[in-house]
């Protein structure tokens, strides 16, 4: 009976494990940007720290870093990986952005200003969760595109 107790409740123990940590996004936590591995493009921001966490039933991303003139910068976004548009605020390029999931490990990014598409891009979580990397095209005050190629790890 003792035996059967206890191999029901490492099964019970097992099961809300996975419950647990099973459902979690990829991207949540905290990213640091590895300046070595990256390769940020002339003339755009550099952002240094991203993290990603719940917020109620929605997620909310934060960035901190330095705009393209060097001055520190920090926006946030809250909504859904849902691929709909919602509201950031403190950043100059953009007043909305979009994040659609395309699998477990990835991310389309848009950012709009009024409406017009300023900035997109992939997000990729490696498979042990460890590196995310993030391509973005945006578009510079002339109109001119720039790409921008950055590696953060998990912290």
């Amino acid at each position: 009976m003792r035996t059967r107790t206890s191999a029901l409740t490492f099964a019970v123990v097992l099961v809300a494990v996975g419950v647990c940590f099973g459902g979690e996004d990829m991207n949540m936590g905290t990213w640091k940007l590895n300046e070595a591995k990256s390769q940020i493009g002339p003339g755009t921001p550099k952002n240094t720290t991203v993290v990603c966490a719940a917020a109620g039933d929605n997620l909310k991303v934060t960035v901190d870093g330095v705009d393209a003139k060097g001055a520190p910068s920090h926006n946030e976004w809250t909504g859904k990986f849902d691929g709909k548009d919602y509201p950031v605020t403190g950043d100059s390029a953009s007043d909305t952005r979009a994040y659609k999931r395309l699998n477990d490990h990835t991310l389309a990014l848009t950012g709009k200003k009024g409406g017009k598409i300023t900035m997109t891009g992939l997000i990729v979580v490696s498979e042990d969760g460890r590196t995310r990397t993030v391509n973005v095209k945006l578009s510079n005050a002339q109109g001119k595109g720039i790409s921008s190629y950055a590696v953060y790890d998990k912290q």
